[in-house]
């Protein structure tokens, strides 16, 4: 699967070299070990730089009460498209990355939601793609988080794209 092959970094910059699934197994053990109980918030945000789109995803663990940290992976396109299907493409990047997790977490007992950076209110551009995106993310089965709640997207992934 082409999500298992893709480079993530923490906020601070540094890469790793195994597969998503691998590192949120990892911090997981890791974390629960330490006696912190988790919930993942997976969004992706993208700017557009020309012809150019810059995407990242992340992927974004809170200990309840202890903080939080956080896999980002950035991907870059050249295309041209609207802002509904470049707002879809976000949306599709996270529930891409939430499914290739989904088995992962519900074997440790972690919760996730899946957050799009798309506005509720309708007077902003993305809005256009906010039943459409809920659907898809209902859809599948996930905790479904837009603008303002929306932090792994509008936030985390935001800084790093």
């Amino acid at each position: 699967m082409e999500t298992q092959q893709q480079t993530w970094q923490n906020m601070n910059g540094k890469f790793f070299q195994n597969s998503i699934t691998q590192l949120v197994e990892e911090a997981i053990i890791r974390e629960q070990a330490n006696g912190h109980r988790l919930k993942v918030c997976v969004g992706s945000d993208s700017h557009v730089y020309g012809d150019a789109i810059s995407y990242a995803t992340a992927v974004v663990f809170i200990r309840e009460g202890k903080g939080a940290f956080t896999f980002i992976r950035k991907e870059r396109e050249i295309q041209s498209i609207s802002i509904k299907e470049r707002m879809l493409n976000e949306v599709n990047k996270s529930v891409e990355i939430a499914y290739a997790i989904c088995s992962v977490l519900d074997t440790y007992g972690v919760e996730m939601e899946v957050h799009a950076d798309i506005n509720t209110d309708p007077d902003f551009k993305s809005n256009v793609a906010l039943k459409d995106a809920m659907g898809y993310i209902l859809g599948m089965g996930y905790v479904f988080k837009a603008k303002p709640y929306a932090f792994a997207s509008s936030n985390c992934a935001d800084m790093m794209v």
